[in-house]
């Protein structure tokens, strides 16, 4: 199995289990520490690429895990189509998703089938700066419990939202192309499963859903599997 950005807590161990991340595991644990999680397990990461770029895993897997991390692809159809090209035949591909209506997502419209067709068509590498002002000024709590009971809170009044703003596109502007970590996509349980049929109906995808669970009670995230379709 090959487990995408596991970070420093990797939900799959074993001797069986390669890693991939966006950064080598001495500079995950150092962003770990400054960002004030605790660490239980920093794995040697085997592949790494800045870009988040799975071309650079030179092996195939018979599975592969991501938990939490498709929502942060700027081009969603490109990160599975490489995932595709590292699973062996009939390989499955398990997540891990928020689900937009239990997190800090809730206060956003699901995302549209034709939003992840216009980034794949633009070659998104980077997110926009509509993605960086929505997710550092206008993003709820991440309290599941809250947002089940129907608590979706005012985190920001509007005068912290202009200044957030502001901080936001400065962030955009000083990046300079640089990659900024938020997230692009937002799902519920069907509208993910409507989204990944979609994508495979019009040949964008090889990988097929072939289970996605529905958010736990309580919880903020959902599970899904995808098996790729051999020819």
């Amino acid at each position: 199995m090959l487990e995408i950005g596991p970070f420093t807590n990797p939900t799959i161990v074993g001797e069986n289990v390669k890693y991939f991340d966006l950064f080598d595991s001495t500079a995950l644990a150092r962003r770990a520490s400054a960002l004030g999680y605790v660490q239980s397990l920093t794995p040697d990461i085997h592949f790494v690429s800045s870009e988040g770029d799975l071309s650079v895993v030179t092996e195939k897997f018979s599975c592969a895990f991501s938990s939490h991390c498709i929502e942060h692809q700027p081009d969603l159809i490109r990160h599975f189509r490489q995932v595709e090209t590292l699973l062996k035949r009939s390989g499955k591909y398990y997540l891990v998703v928020p689900d937009k209506r239990y997190c800090f997502d809730c206060v956003f419209d699901e995302t549209r089938v034709e939003e992840i067709e216009q980034a794949h068509k633009e070659r998104r590498r980077r997110h926009t700066l509509k993605s960086i002002i929505e997710h550092r000024a206008f993003v709820s709590h991440n309290d599941s419990i809250r947002h089940w009971a129907g608590d979706h809170g005012v985190v920001h009044d509007e005068s912290a939202r202009r200044r957030l703003i502001g901080v936001a596109e400065k962030e955009f502007a000083l990046a300079d192309g640089a990659y900024i970590d938020v997230h692009a996509w937002r799902f519920t349980p069907y509208s993910f499963l409507h989204i990944l049929e979609s994508l495979f109906d019009l040949n964008y995808i090889t990988m097929k859903p072939i289970r996605v669970y529905n958010t736990r009670l309580g919880q903020l995230e959902f599970c899904a599997i995808l098996k790729k379709q051999d020819e």
